[in-house]
């Protein structure tokens, strides 16, 4: 599923056009597949679907461009399938699709000519689906003066539908009714495609229903929030037009072919050994949050390599692993742990370093010694530059390492710290870690996601997974991936860790560093959006994602 431009999608449908499959003929797939949806919801948000949407009453918003056209073909359809469909034109417009939409018996209105709004209201107020097929992927911000009124107008009268239908039923309901499905074609109208910008008179939706591809916008907030579900509907462009086009969004045909096979002939070594080293007196979970999702995720065996001291907590919550005692200072793994994690790490076939180590002087040291450079220097951070031990730096052998949390905030203090890095490492900052990894601010890095994990797995030579929203993964070879989750519910604490374990655990079972990358963090997003449909937007916390993992992996295979 590739993840376009504005441009990229006007090239392809000029493209498709002389080819031979016309703009006509995508247009009226698209107005087919808008109709589906509305049908398929049963024309009433948060009811049962129904059989027949025969008598529903639909408002169709109606621009004087492409965007329109769709929505006069789905007005149609509508209509003829039983619906009373009143189809409102921003500004006249007479063509074949307008004409169609009345014969079959749709009301036609237009804002010029409805003086006061009284048409458009006596609509709008009683509409079981609002349509907005005003402005598509053209649409330049802000929209005009005659768009602003016509669609606060329409918001005004839904927030007063709802809040007259929440007195009337609050009494005796624990829920007011949810109001009318609203449908956005391509998207809200006010939306800018490209940027995720969003004009204020914008009508959120409830489903976006856009064509052939999604585009960067659907991704970028706010035009995010105010999508709703986005489908994404075939209007016959032929997919080798999008094949010179690299940013992709992830979807379950990706991941489903790269997760790891699970032979019934498979022994535990068949799917790997992870070394978790993490945890500190202050973060005793970290460790135990990570291991738990190499385990879910499918890892034959893991051990958790914490500082002595803290260790009997973790292994009081996690009875399958094996672990491994590191020398500490205080709750803080020590320097001295280095030679026994060295030893320990023979056999392993990946290794995550970082989360809950903290910050402290100690930590720093552990990792100075353990990569085999000088020790960091972060004044901002108050690093200390020292190590308490007098062993000389020595380079220790990791097996494919995943760097996480303290992990990347220890060396971003460090010139050119991603030499120091075995070869494919996977690193998974979030926006403030990527911030002090590339030295931007972190409003920059948020401000080009894409362009910023792309560029800098590049010059890194690791792959990295810019969490947050819409997970970014990128790989030095320039490939790039958008994860299509956004929910609250992965917003807690103990989350970067399961992510980071389960990327982990893949990567034990042989898949590359990049393959591991991508289904960590769709599983982990997944797990995050079944967690928010089962338990809410709020409540939900680390460790409701790790019995989701598995119960994930088996929704994306079937087994």
């Amino acid at each position: 599923m590739k993840l376009v431009t504005v441009e990229q999608m006007k090239a392809m449908e000029a493209a498709s056009d002389a080819a031979g499959h016309s703009y006509d003929a995508m247009m009226d797939r698209a107005g087919a597949a808008v109709a589906q949806v509305v049908q398929q919801r049963g024309a009433v948000k948060g009811k049962p679907p129904t059989a027949s949407i025969g008598g529903k009453r639909v408002l169709v918003l109606v621009g004087s461009g492409n965007n329109g056209g769709d929505g006069l073909v789905a007005a149609r359809l509508l209509r003829e399938a039983g619906a009373e469909v009143a189809c409102y034109l921003l500004m006249p417009r007479d063509d074949a699709r307008v004409t169609a939409a009345r014969e079959a018996g749709a009301f036609i209105g237009v804002l010029p000519d409805d003086r006061g709004l009284r048409v458009l209201r006596r609509f709008s107020l009683g509409a079981d689906v609002v349509m907005d097929a005003l402005f598509g992927t053209g649409a330049r911000l802000p929209l005009p003066p005659d768009a602003h009124k016509l669609l606060n107008t329409v918001k005004g009268d839904i927030e007063a539908r709802r809040n007259k239908d929440a007195g009337l039923t609050a009494p005796v309901s624990p829920a007011a009714p949810a109001g009318p499905l609203i449908v956005a074609v391509d998207g809200p109208s006010g939306m800018d495609f490209d940027s995720g910008a969003l004009d204020v008179s914008a009508l959120p939706a409830d489903v976006s229903v856009t064509f052939a591809y999604p585009k960067i916008g659907h991704t970028r907030f706010p035009a995010a929030d105010a999508c709703g579900e986005l489908i994404v509907a075939d209007i016959g462009v032929d997919p080798a037009l999008a094949s010179g086009v690299a940013l992709e969004l992830a979807d379950p045909h990706m991941i489903r072919r790269l997760l790891p096979a699970r032979p019934a002939s498979a022994h535990k070594g068949t799917f790997g050994k992870v070394m978790i080293v993490a945890g500190s007196i202050h973060y005793s979970g970290a460790p135990a949050l990570a291991a738990a999702a190499a385990y879910r995720c499918g890892a034959g065996l893991v051990t958790v390599a914490a500082p002595r001291t803290v260790l009997p907590i973790v292994a009081s919550r996690l009875t399958e692993a094996t672990f491994q005692p590191l020398p500490d200072s205080m709750g803080i793994v020590s320097a001295d742990a280095v030679p026994i994690l060295s030893k320990a790490l023979e056999g392993y076939r990946a290794v995550l370093i970082g989360p809950g180590l903290t910050h402290e002087k100690e930590a720093a040291a552990f990792l100075e010694r353990l990569f085999g450079g000088e020790a960091p220097s972060n004044r901002r951070m108050g690093f200390s530059t020292k190590s308490d031990s007098t062993a000389p730096p020595t380079r220790v052998s990791l097996p494919p390492l995943v760097l996480d949390a303290d992990g990347l905030n220890v060396v971003s203090g460090k010139e050119e710290w991603w030499k120091l890095l075995p070869e494919s490492s996977v690193l998974t900052p979030h926006p403030g870690e990527m911030a002090r990894l590339t030295r931007l601010e972190r409003d920059e890095v948020e401000a080009d996601r894409l362009g910023v994990a792309s560029r800098f797995s590049q010059t890194w030579g690791h792959v990295v997974v810019l969490k947050g929203a819409f997970t970014v993964v990128s790989a030095p070879d320039g490939r790039i991936v958008v994860m299509p989750f956004a929910t609250p519910a992965l917003a807690t604490a103990g989350s970067g860790d399961v992510l980071a374990g389960a990327i982990a655990g893949l990567r034990a079972q042989g898949l590359n560093a990049f393959d591991a990358a991508l289904c960590g963090a769709y599983l982990h997003g997944l797990s995050g959006h079944n967690a928010r449909t089962e338990i809410g937007k709020a409540g939900v916390v680390a460790g409701d994602l790790l019995e989701r993992l598995p119960a994930a992996m088996r929704q994306l295979t079937g087994v």
